[in-house]
């Protein structure tokens, strides 16, 4: 009989070392790279002269891209070998950051967006996969989870800071830092990783093109059609390709060997409810940030830097919201922390909906946002819980990645509608688009109308997250349950 094959780990007693640092910086990277450009929208659309669905656009063909083929990205690490695409990815991420860099025109950078979320999607889950198979279980795993865990908050504060730091003096900088960093990465991660052991799997790739040109071409059309008209050819098309290419995914993933979005997972009526409270909640982060921060630049006039920093009591607030969910989480019901974070967003983005040209940041600004990041806090922390509630150890990664998948496109897809909101707002008051600094006064207070009913489009997905919440029966303990089968799954 043979011996069974001892695993060899890389890294077995402390995480902190040249692996780690190429892992967690690339997950910084990546977050980072999420956010960091909302700071300089009103820089780009004044350079290069970006239309209001173009400026969007920027920040919408990267999370759309990332979303939309992260779990194809996943699976090609396990067919390819996960260092292999880990440095085909973060490769193609750098050369995209260049690109974005160097870009002269609207199509330029968002081409070079959507290969940059590509490229992140390939190397992220990669990355996390490679967490697992370099570090032994133990003390070692577990510092280095905590440690690549940690760079998603990080990277969310840093982008707003650093975006706004250097679009002070270039917006271009905030893609170009990134080919020094990626350069680093793929040098330490040739040196420091190992390849892993793979096998031929058969890859859905007709799934994870079909469900992202879909996407792609609904948003198109949703974002496009306040300023070519709903009835134009282009729009129309748009949409219908899009939910003709949306059908063609749904048959394929019936249909696939290995599909992207199992259909067994949706026959759980409370999984459901959370994973559209999960997409809903992701369509607040998302599109809130992106109007708050044309707002303070465009109508109140803040510099990037200071608009970056007014962002940090968000992320004040959401700490205070996550270590009260945290603790509160396996006592209370779920769906009632879900639905209690979802009323105080929805309370502070109303009340951002009445905001003018008049206001200014501690008066008016300071406590709503604190507040909307308290809630967002006391909502992210179970929903991720409930998503692998009562399944077996051996699906928790894959619905986690399914997760992450519907948060990421939340946000697009919502943005192309509140997008759309906010343009037809501002036109029907007599607005352009354009750069603020070239509007007279009546023209700038309808553009800060339009961006005020955007956060009112925010309340509306807020609305619908806590409505969903109502839906999901999990008990505290059911949770509890699920939280050490996750803590579990992560020390295996």
């Amino acid at each position: 009989m043979a011996e069974p094959t001892t695993v060899r780990y890389p890294v077995t007693t402390r995480a902190f070392g040249l692996a780690i640092i190429v892992l967690s910086g690339l997950q910084l990277m990546v977050v980072l790279d999420g956010t960091v450009a909302n700071l300089a929208l009103a820089r780009l659309q004044d350079d290069l002269g970006l239309s209001d669905a173009g400026r969007n656009w920027v920040v919408t063909a990267y999370a759309l891209a990332f979303g939309g083929l992260m779990l194809l990205g996943g699976r090609i690490g396990d067919a390819l070998g996960r260092k292999r695409m880990f440095l085909v990815g973060v490769g193609l991420f750098t050369l995209s950051s260049l690109l974005c860099g160097l870009a002269v025109n609207e199509a330029t950078l968002i081409i070079s967006r959507a290969l940059q979320g590509t490229g992140a999607a390939i190397a992220a889950p990669t990355a996390l996969a490679l967490v697992a198979t370099t570090f032994a279980p133990g003390p070692a795993r577990n510092q280095a989870i905590a440690i690549f865990a940690a760079m998603t908050g990080v990277g969310s504060i840093l982008g707003l800071i650093i975006g706004g730091a250097l679009t002070e003096f270039s917006w271009r900088w905030i893609f170009l830092i990134n080919v020094p960093i990626g350069v680093a990465i793929v040098v330490g991660g040739v040196v420091a990783l190992r390849e892993t052991d793979h096998e031929r799997l058969s890859l859905d790739v007709p799934g994870a093109v079909l469900g992202t040109l879909g996407c792609t071409a609904v948003v198109f059309g949703i974002s496009e059609g306040p300023s070519f008209g709903w009835q134009h050819p282009a729009v129309l098309g748009s949409l219908t390709a899009g939910l003709l290419l949306l059908a063609g995914f749904l048959y394929v993933e019936r249909t696939a060997a290995n599909p992207l979005l199992p259909f067994v997972l949706f026959t759980d009526r409370d999984r459901v409810a959370t994973f559209v409270a999960i997409f809903f909640a992701g369509a607040v982060m998302f599109s809130m940030t992106v109007y708050v921060a044309l707002f303070v630049q465009d109508i109140l006039q803040f510099p990037p830097l200071r608009a970056g920093l007014g962002f940090i009591p968000f992320a004040v607030g959401m700490g205070i919201g996550l270590a009260a969910a945290s603790t509160l989480v396996t006592r209370v019901a779920p769906r009632w922390l879900i639905a209690t974070g979802a009323v105080v967003m929805i309370i502070g983005l109303l009340y951002g909906s009445t905001l003018d040209g008049s206001a200014t940041y501690f008066a008016n600004l300071f406590v709503p946002v604190i507040g909307i990041g308290f809630g967002v806090g006391l909502a992210v922390v179970p929903l991720p819980l409930c998503a692998v509630t009562g399944v077996a150890e051996t699906e928790i990664g894959p619905l986690t990645a399914i997760t992450q998948v519907a948060q990421t496109l939340g946000g697009p897809l919502a943005l192309a509608v509140i997008g759309a909101m906010a343009t037809s707002r501002t036109i029907s008051l007599g607005g352009v688009g354009g750069k603020a600094a070239d509007m007279d006064p009546q023209q700038l207070w309808a553009l800060g109308e339009g961006y005020t009913f955007a956060l009112l489009g925010c309340a509306v997905c807020a609305a619908l997250a806590g409505f969903a919440a109502l839906f999901i029966r999990f008990t505290p303990q059911q949770v509890a349950a699920a939280q050490a089968a996750q803590e579990a799954v992560q020390r295996a």
